[in-house]
């Protein structure tokens, strides 16, 4: 989840060119025992779970990484009609439309769907795409700060326009990055269509400060990562994810007793990814078989570790970490696609006129 920045949150914003040139540099012919796979760069699976997957339906797997979430999507919708691979993954709820919108995919029920909850099945009983994970965009707060200062942490959207938080919340560019869209998206969910443009005037003036994107704002500013520590980040608050403070203490050199950095559980949004059968494959037996794959319990228990995101499959087990040290947000914010899609461009225009200038 953490690299799931991206360079343009539209086509039609006019952000990011990128050329339907149409190699075929990943596709795969129609007897190929090849199911190529195109995503974005934070794409990770274990080494053995995927030989397993290879091993059992005779395809051999080739990983497409095309950058970040959402020019990887941009990109596919221009390449279209002559796809660079068989299967997509890494569309998010926030872009969901417009991969559907423009036809990116073809309708196919993976086996195992009947297992996945009903909540992550945003296109009903289309099954163009098929749900793979969630996680949770949230503000993340660095505890030894807060401990220092002896001062509480922020809780809501609403708290954080507080004179107590001033200058310390830093957060990525709605334009630019998917946790920034999200952060965007929940704050317009908590205060509505009319009210979201006061909120973020209230933050500006507040000091809040806008990066292009999660590596900057997590691992230069924050002061709450190890990597923002070392940098000299000041900044104590971040738009993150609750999957943030678990990869704290996997990653850290001498693992602490707790994580270092906590969720305020009422700034999250849910973000739920999304795999799909591209439209004019050129092997959509292989790309069946492997998005059956994903949805199956071995890669859905997997994949935590791996993506630090939370698997859909009902009943698959969520390691220790993660009940520990960054639990899924009990009552996040959520928006349905269709009215992420008719307000996503204006809403992002608006806001960067808003804050940006």
């Amino acid at each position: 989840m953490h690299n799931k920045t991206f360079m343009a949150v539209a086509v039609g914003l006019g952000l990011i060119g990128l050329s339907a040139c149409g190699s075929g540099a990943g596709k795969s012919s129609a007897d190929s025992k090849t199911v190529t796979l195109v995503s974005h760069d934070s794409w990770a699976v274990s080494k053995t779970v995927l030989r397993d997957f290879e091993k059992k339906s005779g395809y051999k797997v080739r990983v497409l990484k095309d950058g970040d979430a959402g020019q990887a999507v941009n990109k596919a919708i221009l390449t279209k009609d002559n796809p660079q691979g068989d299967v997509f993954f890494g569309v998010d709820n926030t872009l969901l439309s417009r991969a559907l919108d423009n036809g990116l995919f073809q309708p196919y029920t993976a086996k195992g769907l009947d297992k996945v909850g009903a909540a992550y099945q945003l296109d009903g009983d289309k099954h163009r795409v098929t749900p793979v994970d969630y996680g949770d965009i949230c503000v993340n707060y660095d505890k030894a700060y807060f401990s220092k200062h002896k001062l509480t942490p922020p809780q809501s959207f609403a708290d954080l326009d507080k004179p107590q938080y001033k200058n310390l919340l830093v957060t990525e560019n709605a334009a630019t990055s998917s946790p920034g869209l999200g952060f965007l998206l929940g704050s317009a969910a908590q205060f509505g269509d009319g009210d979201w443009q006061g909120y973020w005037k209230q933050l500006k003036a507040n000091g809040v400060k806008v990066v292009d994107g999660w590596e900057q704002a997590y691992y230069q500013e924050f002061s709450g990562s190890s990597e923002g520590r070392k940098a000299g980040g000041d900044r104590p608050l971040v738009v993150s994810y609750a999957s943030s403070p678990p990869a704290e203490v996997i990653y850290a050199k001498k693992r602490p007793s707790t994580a270092p950095t906590g969720v305020a559980s009422g700034t999250c949004f849910r973000q739920i990814e999304f795999a799909g059968l591209l439209s004019n494959a050129q092997n959509p037996k292989g790309a069946k078989a492997f998005l059956d794959f994903l949805v199956s319990r071995e890669f859905q228990e997997d994949m935590p570790l791996n993506m630090f995101v939370y698997p859909v499959l009902q009943g698959a087990k969520v390691p220790a970490e993660f009940t520990e040290y960054g639990p899924a947000a009990q009552h996040p914010e959520t928006m349905a696609p269709g009215k992420i899609a008719a307000n996503r461009d204006q809403w992002v225009k608006s806001w960067t006129s808003l804050v940006l200038k």
